[in-house]
């Protein structure tokens, strides 16, 4: 992108002295696609992308254009322009510092090094290891990509940021001729291929089919208030569907939070600390600036029980009397909104058998299924992936078709107990028709008196 400096900075130049704000972001992309079947390849996509978008904001109104053509960039300036001049509204944008800065992400095997022979090798070796006895079907994707992006606004901000970004999943179906089972998996991480390379393949295929044989033999879950106990990538979902989503300053403004006017409030138990960290380079969630520039750091939420921290962008921020979190998210196309990164839970120090030991009559869940959330409601439901009754401290009868369903507040206020390990997983969020990576996790965490659904 450097070659198109010299042109981007004509345009805020000029454009700066009839607008009261504009900014430009650019990048070149390159990305790969597989998705196969029974070890098979369905398709494969590989392309580049090109892309410029400006956006101008005047008299308290946005102007928003996008073009895949550089050459029409003055052409998209004065759409900007018009569009803003159309329109009277109120934005405002908090304060920001200006940054010149050129990061690229640490890669030890670039994309290009690793043919599609290759990929798909790695694919049908998960595939594969997967296909155990009783799994009658699998599936694999994936995804990598490699984004050269330039950031440019009339405050002086000048950002250059190279992404690489890999993910593979696996999903395995298992039947014994009267109920069908599925099990799920993924890695990746923003790096070069290694984030693949180094896995063990095998195991990780393996695992995913033990996992849909095992369901089938697993029980429906009972239904009622327990003790759970919720592994790591369910706690990461807890924390991103019940606390992440409300503490969005956007859903905040639009009256469509629990958390609106809770700043300063106990929100959790005392021992909850919740932290979005889109600066944490191991999370699938992380990028060291946002779409406007924002430098990212560790962002704690939620501290010792109590909400001290909102997600924002620089107009919510405005908005809300604060600065912004640097949670401005999209890809060029489209407008930035704010979103999360890698949002966790802080471990405790308790051993998972700690955990469960004095736990007389509870249920252990493992794994997600996804789920819903009601921010304005503050209810939510997940399904677990599996799950095992626990007696007099002990795992006990597998369990399947589990849910986990209740209030955001009086669940994040009955965690009693957090364990010592942790992990982030490696996924996608969706909102408002938009999609972004993100990471999500924490440790073990004991839930008291949760609502448990079993549908059988």
């Amino acid at each position: 992108m450097e070659e198109h400096l010299d042109l981007f900075e004509k345009v805020i130049e000029q454009t700066s002295k009839k607008v009261d704000y504009i900014d430009i972001r650019s990048g070149i992309g390159v990305n790969t696609s597989l998705l196969m079947k029974d070890g098979d390849v369905d398709e494969i996509n590989t392309g580049m992308s090109l892309g410029a978008r400006i956006r101008v904001l005047n008299n308290g109104a946005w102007g928003f254009a996008y073009t895949t053509d550089l050459s029409k960039i003055n052409e998209i300036t004065q759409t900007a322009i018009k569009l803003s001049g159309s329109l009277k509204g109120d934005v405002r944008l908090s304060e920001s510092e200006v940054v010149k800065d050129k990061i690229k992400v640490d890669v030890k095997i670039p994309f290009k090094d690793v043919s599609v022979e290759e990929k798909k090798e790695i694919m049908k070796t998960a595939c594969d290891a997967a296909a155990i006895d009783k799994v009658n079907s699998t599936t694999a994707s994936y995804v990598d990509s490699e984004v050269n992006e330039l950031f440019m606004n009339s405050e002086g901000s000048e950002i250059q940021i190279s992404t690489s970004r890999v993910r593979m999943a696996l999903n395995a179906s298992a039947t014994d001729g009267e109920i069908i089972q599925f099990g799920h998996g993924s890695m990746g991480g923003v790096k070069g291929f290694e984030a693949i390379a180094d896995r063990d393949i095998e195991e990780f295929g393996r695992e995913i089919g033990e996992k849909a044989v095992r369901l089938l033999d697993a029980k429906p879950a009972p239904s009622g208030k327990f003790p759970v106990i919720a592994d790591p990538e369910l706690t990461g979902v807890l924390i991103h569907e019940a606390l992440g989503h409300a503490v969005e300053g956007d859903l905040i403004l639009q009256n469509d939070s629990i958390l609106k006017d809770k700043l300063g409030e106990m929100i959790a138990s005392d021992i909850v600390n919740i932290f979005d960290d889109a600066s944490l380079k191991e999370g699938f969630g992380y990028y060291p600036y946002d779409v406007e520039g924002i430098k990212t750091k560790p962002n704690q939420l939620v501290k010792d029980g109590k909400l001290i921290s909102l997600l924002n962008s620089r107009e919510t921020a405005s908005q809300l009397g604060m600065k912004s979190s640097g949670n401005a998210r999209s890809i060029i196309s489209e407008k930035p909104i704010v979103r999360m990164s890698n949002t966790y839970l802080q471990p405790g120090d308790n051993t998972f058998e700690e955990l469960i030991e004095d736990i007389p009559d509870g249920i252990y869940l493992k794994g997600s299924r996804g789920g819903q959330v009601d921010t304005g409601k503050g209810i939510f439901q997940f399904n677990a992936a599996e799950g095992y009754l626990i007696e007099n401290g002990e795992l006990k009868t597998p369990l399947r078709d589990v849910s986990l369903s209740g209030n955001i507040l009086e669940t994040l206020k009955n965690i009693d107990a957090i364990g010592n390990d942790f992990k982030l997983s490696v996924g996608f969020c969706g909102k408002d028709g938009q999609t972004a990576p993100v990471g999500d996790g924490g440790p073990h965490t004991r839930i008291l008196n949760a609502l448990v659904g079993g549908m059988g």
